[in-house]
């Protein structure tokens, strides 16, 4: 594949907050391309105009909430993760070929590798969106089978219900509310994830994390979050937001331009000055 100028950006709104600039803009500054990546604040009501509108300078692009699962049917084909997710985060543009793909479960896979060896069997997993179904399958994938949904609103959770049951792994996943799930006994889960905003994260949040070795925030500003900041005090092991977004977009740097070896590090380092 030619990597002479092309187009890429993120969508999402709100957007102003987006990373992704900075990763892939250093990614390219590293790999010697001169390609451009912006950040466009496009809704679900105007996604399929902002594609449609798209020539063939425009090579991929990131999705953000609110646009993971509104993307799918506006796609020509989609990866075997992304059918399973039912989410996309991912879009691949060839020739007027929109493929859509999901770097969030590789990335979320990976992202909790680098930071602990354990082998999590039971999980929970804090919101109900397309994050949140897409960590559910990477922590199948992982060999976790014993998953606690924690929703403000079960009906939400639907989606991600329908994702975990097309995971060949056929994932147990039990569907709670904050209020029945801080209600619970039993053991500590092995990992607790959580995929709902900082403001969200009061106190039934924090302890729901309990006695869990292994707190995932994917959330990466403001850090810490209170659920982060527990974990720092309790000395967990913790699996940061911005792990998991260096992760994802290395493997859609390497979906967009081809090239196997990507700065992953150099990204790393440009999302921690841009975050203070």
């Amino acid at each position: 594949m030619s990597t002479s100028s092309r187009r890429c950006a993120v969508l999402g709104s709100p957007i102003a907050h987006s990373l992704s600039p900075v990763l892939h803009r250093a990614a390219y500054v590293e790999l010697g391309l001169d390609w451009s990546y912006d950040a466009h604040e496009v809704t679900e009501s105007s996604l399929a105009g902002f594609l449609d509108g798209l020539d063939d300078s425009w090579r991929g692009l990131s999705l953000t909430m609110p646009l993971k699962r509104t993307v799918v049917p506006l796609l020509d084909d989609l990866s075997d993760r992304a059918r399973q997710s039912g989410a996309v985060n991912t879009v691949v543009l060839d020739h007027g070929r929109r493929w859509g793909d999901n770097t969030d479960i590789p990335g979320a896979a990976a992202a909790i590798r680098e930071r602990t060896d354990i082998d999590p069997r039971s999980a929970i997993v804090l919101g109900g969106g397309a994050t949140a179904g897409s960590v559910v399958l990477a922590l199948a994938g992982l060999g976790c089978l014993d998953v606690r949904l924690v929703v403000r609103d079960p009906g939400r959770a639907a989606d991600t219900l329908r994702a975990a049951a097309r995971h060949p792994a056929r994932p147990d996943v039990e569907v709670l509310t904050f209020a029945a799930a801080s209600h619970e006994g039993g053991p500590p889960p092995d990992i607790v994830v959580s995929t709902v905003p900082a403001a969200a994260q009061g106190p039934e949040v924090v302890r729901l994390a309990g006695a869990a070795p292994v707190i995932f925030d994917v959330v990466y500003e403001p850090w810490p979050t209170p659920l982060a900041a527990f974990a720092l005090e309790e000395g967990r092991t913790l699996v940061s937001g911005l792990d998991l977004l260096v992760h994802q977009a290395a493997l859609q740097v390497t979906l967009m331009t081809g090239i196997a070896d990507v700065p992953m590090e150099a990204m790393r380092a440009a999302g921690q000055r841009a975050l203070g």
